[in-house]
C-alpha cells in the first residue's frame, strides 16, 4: 500500500505561501472522521497519486503515529500548469464497502479492426463497483478480444471482475463496440451539354420590319 506522511497545517500561513515552499494543503474526512487540515509535501503526493488514482486506498501517516487508510477523493488543480492546488481524502471506515468509479483500460486486438476495417469505439471509460477496501481495484481490464464481427459488443456484465467485486453500473450498458465507417459516394461529374443554363436568354431581336417606333397618340383637344 502507497503511504504518504502529513503535518497539521499552520492556520497562520495562507496556502499560497504553503504551495511556494514545496507544500500541498490538504484536508482529512471522513464518517468518523472529523474535516482536519494538512499539509503534505508536494512532490511525494504527485507521485503516489499517479500512481494510485482516485480508487486505490492509500495510508496517511501523521506526525503522531496516527494512520489512516484513504482514497484520494478529489484534487483541485492549477487551470495553466496542471499543478495539484490542494487534496482531499476521505477517510475510510475498516470492514466497511466502499461504492466508487474505476477506469476501464482496453487490452488485446479485435480482429473485427485488424481484419474488417472497423474501428474501435470505446463507449465508457470508467465503471461503478462496491467492494471492501482491501479488495478496490486500481482499475479494470477489458479484453477486446471477442470483438470479432462488424456487429460485435461488449457489454458491462462481460467484464471480469476480481474475487469480492461488485459491478453496480448496468450490465447491459455497451462498454465497446465495433463501428464502420460508410464510405462517400462521388456523384458523376456532369458534362456542360447536361447543363441546364437557367435564366441565361438574351434579348430577341425585333423581326424585319418591326423596328419602326410606335406612332404617338396625340390629342383632338385644341
Amino acid at each position: 500500500m502507497l503511504t504518504l506522511h502529513y503535518t497539521g497545517r499552520d492556520s497562520t500561513k495562507k496556502p499560497e505561501a504553503l504551495r511556494k515552499s514545496g507544500s500541498l494543503p490538504a484536508v482529512l474526512y471522513g464518517p468518523k472522521e472529523p474535516s482536519t487540515p494538512v499539509t503534505l509535501t508536494a512532490i511525494d503526493f504527485s507521485k503516489v497519486w499517479k500512481s494510485a488514482g482516485e480508487s486505490s486506498i492509500i495510508l496517511l501517516k501523521g506526525p503522531k503515529g496516527e494512520e489512516h487508510e484513504a482514497l484520494i477523493h478529489d484534487v483541485a488543480l492549477n487551470p495553466v500548469s496542471d499543478q495539484p492546488l490542494h487534496a482531499d481524502f476521505y477517510v475510510i471506515e475498516k470492514g466497511k464497502k466502499l461504492q466508487i468509479s474505476v477506469p476501464l483500460v482496453f487490452t488485446g486486438v479485435a480482429p473485427a479492426v485488424k481484419d474488417l476495417g472497423g474501428t474501435l469505439v470505446k463507449v465508457l471509460h470508467e465503471v461503478e463497483i462496491e467492494a471492501l477496501p482491501k479488495d478496490l481495484p486500481h482499475e479494470l481490464t477489458v479484453d477486446i478480444a471477442s470483438l470479432a464481427t462488424l456487429d460485435s459488443q461488449i457489454l458491462v456484465k462481460d467484464i471480469a471482475l476480481p474475487v469480492g467485486v461488485e459491478m453496480l453500473t448496468d450490465g447491459e450498458e455497451v462498454s465497446a463496440a465495433i463501428a464502420v465507417t460508410k464510405e462517400e459516394v462521388e456523384e458523376p461529374t456532369k458534362s456542360i451539354e447536361d447543363i441546364e443554363v437557367v435564366g441565361a436568354k438574351g434579348k430577341e431581336e425585333p423581326a424585319e420590319g418591326d423596328g419602326a417606333a410606335p406612332e404617338a397618340k396625340t390629342s383632338d383637344k385644341k
